[in-house]
């Protein structure tokens, strides 16, 4: 099998120079490294990409010119090395030797000098490279400039614990499905597998895992008893609150998280659509392993006229694309993905998909925003924009402070992901 410091290099170069999502990268690279590296690998790529200013301004300081054209892929091999020095329990000695011997497989045996000269000298100088690191935001807080404005403006209070929550580990949420067993019946099981596990009032179907672990070592995962989905994104089903025999509208289905759960907690009728293809097959999928059924269409949720039977739904759950900026530490590659200018294209189209949308859903109707998001442009400028067009549409508040002024429920990164939600009614 390959190299996995070299694999992690190259996936890091297609990540960051080419622009493909870390999603599609990784699982590609997985098959190239024996299965013991694989967690291995996504150390190294999600660490690097969690620390990749920091690494930046590292090198500027250690190399008297970047590696640029063709060598640029030893520029994210040195990434790796420094990140393993700085982050990993790797002994020193091991994370230099192993990274120089990635140029062999890298067919760039000329380099081993210097990659072994930059990293023992990162090795020497660390304290003081970390703390001129330190005097510059992007490096201290290793996310982009736009967006540490963003959550300052944002969240003029909390924007530090912010960053430094999406640096961290995502946790593992458990949904219990609730047809098979209740949560405390399924705590049970996990307790007699010896699967460490807390709860939250808040959040009545969820088990949060002491540490991540394999599904397969889940009591009856394969047969659908528990589903993988955060708790931020188990508040969209019980905040829509199906009943039975209802007609239920989930827009940008995939991939199917929400869709189940809905099934899971009502006997309702549910049309589940997305744009793509693939990722709706991930519904399907979810779907068949939880024993549910619902009608799955190939659509775009802009676009109702081509794929709607004009017959309106009873309740609509939104989840709109977004920056996905909630979730960041479940995918850092979104930090130097996504661009400012994003943000104001998504908005657009979420305010589209909205006014759209909102015509499906019977008078007496409830509809359900939700992104994985914290950029208010995206959660609360949209509903309040929205509110302000729509005299038929009536929020319903979530907590205390929900008003037409700041409407809608954000959460934060923390125990759980980033996400907002906002419930409108339709008026007669």
């Amino acid at each position: 099998m390959s190299n996995v410091r070299a694999i992690a290099a190259q996936t890091l170069f297609q990540v960051v120079d080419k622009g493909v999502s870390l999603s599609t990268q990784l699982p590609i690279a997985a098959k190239l490294v024996a299965p013991k590296d694989k967690a291995l690998l996504q150390n190294m790529c999600y660490g690097v990409l969690r620390y990749l200013p920091s690494l930046e301004h590292y090198c500027q300081k250690l190399l008297e010119q970047p590696l640029k054209g063709k060598n640029r892929v030893f520029q994210f091999l040195l990434y790796v090395g420094i990140y393993q020095l700085q982050h990993m329990r790797v002994p020193s000695h091991a994370a230099v030797a192993e990274t120089v011997n990635a140029l062999a497989e890298l067919r760039a045996p000329g380099l081993k000098g210097l990659i072994n000269a930059i990293l023992r000298n990162f090795q020497r100088q660390q304290a003081e490279l970390e703390a001129s690191a330190n005097d510059i935001p992007v490096c201290k807080y290793n996310h982009p400039s736009w967006f540490i404005k963003a959550v300052q403006a944002g969240y003029p209070e909390s924007w530090e614990l912010l960053l430094e929550a999406n640096q961290q580990q995502a946790p593992m949420w458990l949904r219990v499905n609730q047809r098979q067993n209740s949560a405390e019946q399924y705590a049970n099981k996990l307790n007699e597998q010896a699967i460490g596990f807390s709860q939250d009032d808040r959040f009545v179907d969820g088990l949060l895992l002491n540490a991540p672990c394999d599904v397969d070592k889940l009591p009856n995962f394969s047969v659908g008893a528990c589903s993988v989905q955060d708790a931020a994104a188990q508040l969209a089903a019980r905040l829509l609150a199906p009943e039975n025999g209802e007609r239920v509208l989930d827009a940008c289905a995939a991939p199917g998280g929400k869709t189940c759960h809905l099934l899971e907690l009502a006997d309702c009728n549910v049309v589940a659509i997305d744009a793509d293809e693939i990722r709706l097959q991930r519904v399907e999928d979810n779907l068949a392993r939880l024993s549910l059924s619902a009608h799955c269409l190939q659509g775009d949720a802009s676009q109702p006229d081509d794929w709607w039977d004009g017959e309106q739904f009873d309740r609509i759950l939104l989840d709109v694309p977004c920056s996905a900026t909630g979730v960041i530490r479940r995918h850092p590659d979104i930090k130097w993905l996504r661009r400012a200018s994003d943000i104001e294209d998504l908005a657009l189209i979420q305010r589209k998909i909205l006014n759209n949308i909102w015509p499906l859903l019977k008078a007496g109707g409830t509809l359900l925003y939700a992104t994985c998001s914290v950029l208010p442009a995206e959660n609360r400028n949209q509903i309040t924009a929205f509110l302000a067009e729509h005299t038929d549409a009536q929020l319903v508040p979530l907590h205390s402070e929900d008003t037409e002024t700041t409407p809608g429920m954000q959460l934060l990164p923390g125990t759980t992901d980033g996400f907002y939600y906002a419930k409108l009614f339709k008026k007669n």
